[in-house]
């Protein structure tokens, strides 16, 4: 068989599947079914390799290519088919509206009529039905979403309103693929499926799909949308339009929306069987990054055309891994909901993000809480343990918990990275939780009255460990079984885990919910106030939403039914017992940068003139912090006195520190031109941070102000000083923080200016790039990081990786080379494992190259040209490459330069080597 006779077989067999009845002129029969693609029809000026009729009227043409013809250039085919005159068939319009080119591995689809109509990948032909039905809709979807009404803004934050603005700006752009970044606990599904209601009744969507993260997430997801009521008709959602939660394998016909998790939504597609354990299991505990993509078939019950929009709430890397190719199956535009995006998922995305509120922005909002990292640092968890031989030790098995006792032949030595994976330590639990009781009412909230201990979520790492948690809790709380429970697929009670996080949101007796991640990510808890780490995390992402579970802002009055002795919610406390705040995992800082200055000195320092970030960002902190404490009759008496509440008085402290902020009152205070540059200069940006904060502190040059803030914080609470430096605090500070931001910033930049620097696009592109870098181009990228908003130095950088990520750093120092950049940048985008000076990689990866080509010459290069070789491999890994203009400078020349190049390697020889050092050493 030929190659196109091949991709014929597979795309008849694609046409089979999707209900279409393949003839050939003498079986012409147009009427035999709903649909008919007839091979070779001949129409003015050519053949078509398949028409496509639908009750016997011709709707489309698909062209047929052989598998290693590319599919993108044979639209145009297609098209001149789709417009050419019929001979005696009827068509369901002119030009006929829909096309496909296959090759069999690959199938491209375009609707004629959607306005600047544009080809897309689909995974299979549509069927004949689902083409019936387009081609009688007085408009495509695409032309449907074009113009959306008005947004009724009552009930909905601004952050919610951007967001859905976003999305219909990227519907109207007809882009496939949009992310909506939102903090955890500021209204992402309620902006969802205000979204999902407006697609539907406005835009005609049939189906939506809307997938979560586990099932308990679909459970509350379905509360969202059950209570979500029309502004247009004061009619429920529910009332106007079916919200089916998948259970099953079958999706309801008339159901409008689809709630699902993606295990239970592979099973529908795969007819395999999916037990309800599997499907209360977080994604973000699969090994996205070794497993294998879940593979798909085509399923005539779930066809591709299912759904016109997924939703995709708290996407993670599962999504693009894992499970990619199940999002894939389905012709449907895709939406991410995420409060942490991160550089894969935006890749995912196409870098769509259409709106983005951070979690500093949603505590300037007092949409949520800002926290406090409290750290508990124990001598097994930072050094492990031996134990002598001869002693005796408990075996569990992992999965039967079998128990037994071994004596020990030989030492037995664990590391404290082996803690809770492969060695358990009951002393250790202990030893962490009699620390947290002994610090909560002393550290950690000192102005309670210790009756009632503040609402706590502990994660463990696995099921059993969480059992001996629970244990041990309630040993060392010197309390019962209703204080602390289990809250895992494997609870162990009549209970269901659903009733279980019911019962801790609204319980006063039960204080302490222990976990390993049913609560992890997208579940409520309001009253929680302490959320403590036994267990490390790796996801960066993972790590943003078991943090999130503490953002949640709750009314005092409520806060109090279950925490009597609660005046208010004002932060959470983060406790770290494994040091997973220093793993250089998060993508949100507190906004408390000076934990060890008073709210008065703060106050003194602002009236002075300080306007550094740290105190400006710590001042907005507490009085955020006191605004939730103060009385309405003592807010008032500070709105008499200033016109503004503390919480007003906090937002504009805390934009002026925002860079973003920085941006826009810069280019809105261009008098001639708003958008005489696309981007502000370095004097601007600094005049409009200068603007910010003096409006921002004006307000506090007032001392009866500041005399009434302070006697109102000194009435509302006493000082916090859980980070003054003692034993157990050692370490923890804020320098890991500010490193961490560091990081963060160095790595936003390079995403921010991927496609805008040539240098970061030659590093982005290997191997593939087409060019080397030079030395000009990594200077170049130098100075675009020092002139930035973020004002990069490479060796600052270098340093914080250094200090939070230490063990894959080999050198604290790396000297002054420029181009250890290069380095830097391969190793923040995960292109090379260990951070390492680049000069000291060019003269690795050069002694690799010289064994290899002596041993493939079958003789060594003499000492000489061994001496030569060297020097250029010293300049290249000085200069990123080296050119043949090159030899004659520097160090080279004094050796002889050019001349003495071609006199020891050949005229044809030395620019191959030239070429092949360049691409070895830089590889």
């Amino acid at each position: 068989m030929t190659p196109e006779q091949k991709a014929r077989q597979q795309i008849d067999a694609q046409l089979v599947a999707a209900g279409w009845l393949v003839q050939d002129k003498r079986q012409l029969n147009l009427h035999a079914g709903p649909g008919v693609a007839l091979c070779e029809t001949d129409v003015e000026g050519g053949f078509t390799d398949y028409s496509l009729f639908v009750d016997g009227i011709m709707i489309g043409v698909l062209e047929a290519k052989a598998a290693t013809v590319s599919l993108v250039g044979v639209a145009e085919e297609s098209e001149l088919y789709a417009r050419a005159a019929l001979k005696d068939f009827q068509r369901w319009a002119d030009p006929l509206p829909f096309t496909y080119e296959s090759n069999g591995e690959e199938t491209r689809f375009r609707d004629l009529r959607d306005p600047r109509s544009r080809s897309r990948f689909v995974f299979s032909v549509h069927r004949p039905e689902t083409l019936r039905e387009w081609v009688l809709e007085s408009a495509t979807l695409r032309a449907r979403l074009q113009k959306f009404p008005t947004l009724p803004s009552a009930g909905l934050r601004d952050c919610q309103i951007d967001a859905i603005t976003g999305l219909e700006k990227s519907f109207a752009k007809h882009h496939p693929r949009a992310l909506v970044q939102m903090a955890t606990g500021s209204g992402k599904t309620w902006m969802a499926v205000t979204e999902c209601y407006r697609l539907i009744k406005f835009c005609g969507a049939q189906r939506i799909l809307f997938l979560v993260d586990r099932g308990n997430l679909g459970r509350q997801a379905k509360r969202e949308f059950d209570g979500w009521r029309s502004p247009y008709t004061q009619r429920l959602f529910t009332d106007e339009y079916i919200v089916q939660r998948l259970e099953g394998t079958s999706i309801e016909p008339r159901a409008k929306v689809v709630i699902s998790t993606i295990q239970r939504l592979y099973s529908a597609l795969t007819g395999k069987p999916i037990d309800d354990e599997a499907d209360e299991r977080s994604t973000y505990e699969a090994s996205g990054d070794t497993d294998q993509p879940r593979p798909v078939q085509y399923n005539p019950a779930l066809p591709p055309e299912a759904f016109d929009i997924i939703i995709v709430d708290e996407c993670h890397r599962s999504i693009y891994n894992l499970w990619r190719g199940v999002l894939d199956y389905f012709d449907a535009f895709q939406i991410g909901l995420t409060a942490t995006p991160t550089a894969h998922t935006l890749g995912y995305f196409n870098q769509n993000l259409v709106s983005s509120y951070t979690h500093e922005q949603a505590v300037l909002d007092k949409v949520n809480v800002g926290y406090d990292i409290y750290r508990i640092r124990t001598k097994l968890t930072e050094d492990g343990a031996t134990v002598e031989r001869g002693n005796h030790l408990e075996k569990i098995e992992r999965r039967t918990r079998r128990k037994r006792w071994e004596k020990l032949k030989d030492d037995f030595t664990w590391q404290g990275a082996e803690l809770d994976r492969s060695v358990v330590s009951d002393p250790q639990i202990r030893t962490v939780l009699t620390h947290f009781r002994d610090a909560l009412f002393t550290k950690m909230f000192p102005h309670r009255s210790g009756d009632w201990i503040p609402k706590t979520l502990i994660y463990a790492k696995d099921d059993a460990h969480a059992d001996r948690i629970v244990d041990i809790t309630r040993d060392v709380f010197g309390e019962g079984n209703d204080f602390c429970k289990k809250i895992t697929y494997r609870a162990g009670s009549k209970k269901t885990a659903e009733d279980l996080i019911a019962e801790f949101r609204t319980s006063p007796q039960f204080r302490v919910a222990v976990t390993v991640d049913m609560i992890a990510t997208g579940t409520d808890i309001k009253p929680l106030e302490v959320v403590l780490f036994l267990r490390d995390v790796r996801s960066a992402m993972y790590y943003e939403q078991m943090k999130g579970r503490g953002t949640r802002t709750i009314d005092p009055h409520e806060l109090r039914t279950v925490t009597p002795d609660a005046k208010a919610k004002t932060c959470f406390v983060l406790v770290d017992a494994v040091g997973v705040t220093q793993s250089a995992k998060s993508n949100s800082r507190p906004i408390e940068r000076a934990p060890n200055v008073s709210f008065e000195k703060l106050l003194d320092k602002v009236a002075r003139g300080n306007r550094t970030d740290q105190v400006i960002s710590s001042l907005a902190s507490r009085l955020l912090r006191l605004d939730a404490l103060l009385e309405p009759a003592d807010r008032e008496r500070v709105r008499a006195r200033c016109g503004l509440t503390p919480a007003d008085l906090a937002k504009p402290l805390g934009e002026s520190v925002d860079p973003d902020r920085h941006a826009t009152e810069a280019i809105g205070a261009r008098v001639s031109s708003p958008a005489a540059a696309p981007e502000p200069t370095e004097a601007e940006l600094k005049s409009a941070e200068e603007r910010l904060k003096e409006a921002a502190v004006k307000p506090f040059h007032d001392p009866d102000l500041r005399t009434l803030l302070v006697e109102l914080q000194a009435r509302a609470e006493i000082t916090l000083d859980h980070l003054s430096p003692d034993t157990i605090l050692e370490g923890t500070g804020y320098d890991e923080e500010k490193a961490r931001g560091y990081i963060q910033n160095f790595e936003q930049f390079l995403n921010d200016n991927r496609d805008r620097l040539l240098a970061l696009q030659i590093l982005y592109n290997r191997p593939h790039a087409q060019r080397h870098l030079t030395y000009e181009l990594i200077r170049e990228l130098a100075k675009a990081m020092e002139g930035s908003a973020y004002h990069l130095a490479p060796a600052e950088v270098w340093k914080c990786y250094a200090r939070l990520r230490a063990d894959r750093v080999r050198t604290p120092e790396p000297g002054e080379a420029l181009t250890n950049l290069i380095s830097l940048v391969r190793f923040a985008t995960g292109q090379q494992p260990e951070l390492a000076p680049f000069p000291e990689l060019a003269r690795q990866r050069f002694a690799d190259w010289l064994t290899q080509q002596e041993t493939a010459a079958g003789k060594p290069f003499t000492a000489e040209q061994r001496a030569f070789l060297t020097l250029i491999a010293e300049e290249i890994g000085a200069n990123a490459a080296l050119e043949t203009r090159d030899l004659d400078h520097g160090t080279l020349k004094s050796r002889g330069g050019l001349p003495r190049a071609l006199a020891l390697f050949g005229k044809d020889r030395l620019p191959t080597l030239l070429e092949e050092l360049n691409t070895a050493l830089a590889a």
